[in-house]
């Protein structure tokens, strides 16, 4: 409840501030009131001169999917490279949940992230969010498929056997977790919540160590997240099995708040093209060693066919009601 009375609070103080170049905007498309997308690339144009802003400090994070102090390490040297790209000081800002990150852009407490695949429609639309880049090599960016996973001496050997069983799913904003086998499975003869017991979980991690331990019978995850945490020996490799494969989906998207002076953005755009990974972040990241660009209208498209697909809007209402879901699952958490 009091991360939802202060999103209101937050959605409020924004509704009063909307700029005052809001009569001069001739294309909003799907944006929150607070932006304009006048080249119409579905992301919000950057803030006029006098209404940037220049923070003497940025703030960056990363998606909170899996433990965020692993990946506030991580990201050491690559935030140590985009203070020397921008002159600014650069702290990491841990969030919790998809929601909180995207407050916290459209508040302004974050100026540069990674946002999870699925959330990065509410980034774009809510927050002001430009995704510039995802995590690839030099000849293309990383993606991941949709995996669902079961123990290895389950009986469920199809996906038609998941019917009856306990499923989790990770959280209601989630592409592979939960908003792709919405609209995937159907087709393959499953449905979740008629034909099976759907189970947020929270994240991608907890649902694999959640079906290694035996506490749901299966879940769909990401593949980079399964593959990360065998590497890590967090799951022994054979311990789980694979039952379903999808195609490929962009990983998590990395850019920048709309609302940051366009000298600053081009030195931040800078700092994402000539970074290179580090040993650790290679590791981490399946081999990827750089930043590969990418556009949200192009390389996102398949991803809002999966939110349409499920009557996801990536608005306000859209959001409350991921905050709702968060919440609800929490709560449930917190009894078990």
């Amino acid at each position: 409840m009091r991360r939802l009375l202060s999103l209101l609070a937050t959605l409020f103080i924004l509704a009063v501030a909307v700029p005052a170049l809001a009569a001069d905007c001739q294309n909003r498309g799907l944006l929150d009131p607070m932006y304009c997308d006048n080249d119409m690339d579905m992301v919000a144009d950057l803030a006029p001169a006098g209404m940037c802003k220049d923070p003497s400090t940025l703030v960056f994070t990363y998606t909170p999917v899996e433990d965020p102090a692993v990946y506030q390490d991580v990201f050491a040297d690559f935030q140590a490279h985009l203070k020397r790209a921008t002159g600014k000081d650069v702290v990491y800002y841990t969030v919790h949940s998809n929601s909180a990150q995207v407050e916290a852009m459209r508040s302004g407490r974050l100026h540069v992230a990674g946002f999870s695949t699925g959330p990065t429609g509410f980034a774009v639309n809510l927050a002001g969010f430009v995704p510039i880049a995802v995590k690839g090599d030099a000849d293309r960016f990383q993606g991941y498929q949709l995996l669902v996973v079961v123990k290895k001496d389950s009986p469920i050997q199809t996906m038609a056997d998941l019917k009856g069983k306990k499923v989790a799913h990770t959280s209601a904003s989630s592409n592979s977790g939960n908003l792709a086998p919405r609209v995937l499975f159907p087709p393959r003869g499953i449905t979740p919540d008629q034909d099976y017991t759907v189970v947020y979980s929270g994240k991608h991690d907890q649902s694999i160590l959640g079906v290694a331990h035996g506490d749901y019978d299966a879940a769909p995850v990401a593949s980079d997240v399964y593959e990360r945490m065998v590497r890590a020996g967090r799951v022994k490799e054979g311990e789980l099995r694979t039952i379903y494969a999808s195609a490929g989906f962009p990983t998590s998207s990395f850019g920048y708040s709309s609302q940051l002076c366009p000298d600053l953005v081009e030195k931040i755009v800078g700092a994402f093209h000539t970074y290179r990974f580090t040993d650790g972040m290679k590791k981490a990241f399946d081999d990827a060693d750089r930043f590969y660009p990418i556009t949200y209208k192009a390389d996102w498209a398949v991803v809002r066919e999966i939110a349409e697909g499920t009557g996801t809007s990536y608005n306000e209402e859209g959001l409350k009601a991921m905050i709702a879901k968060e919440q609800e699952d929490a709560a449930k958490k917190a009894k078990q």
